[in-house]
């Protein structure tokens, strides 16, 4: 995603979600959008930027960058990859502000929340998490 805003972001994937038939095809989505996210840099694939809660292994590491946020990501499941891509494409190139105010109502409007497994969900609310804990420790 280009940088856009998160009302344009948001309205954008309600619209590719509704074009998928089925819950088989949003996991598909989610695995491409994995596979296409860019490879986090190795030297931050380390064990102090693994997220607690997820029942896969979830790295993260945000960055701030000319005054809006820029997340790197890698996992080793590809349904939690494409998902945690999902979530961190959504916020990247936005503001912390812009973070902080803004939930991520599509996953529930897109129909997600009733494809993926609790743990699952649990892993996407850690990384929102982190991502909120993020964007507020900008704006100290």
């Amino acid at each position: 995603m280009t940088n856009r805003s998160l009302a344009v972001k948001t309205e954008t994937l309600k619209e590719t979600f509704q074009l998928l038939p089925d819950g088989e095809e949003r996991l598909r989505y989610l695995i491409t959008l994995g596979r296409q996210y860019p490879v986090m840099e190795p030297q931050h694939r380390v064990e102090s930027n693994l997220l607690s809660g997820c029942i896969s292994q979830l790295w993260f590491w945000p960055v701030l960058s000319d005054g809006t946020c820029h997340f790197q990501m890698d996992a080793d499941a590809m349904i939690s990859k494409g998902l945690a891509a999902l979530l961190c494409s959504f916020y990247t190139d936005a503001t912390p502000a812009e973070i902080i105010a803004t939930e991520p109502d599509f996953l529930t409007d897109c129909g997600l929340a009733g494809h993926i497994s609790e743990s699952r969900q649990t892993g996407l609310s850690s990384l929102r998490r982190s991502i909120r804990y993020f964007a507020l420790q900008q704006l100290s």
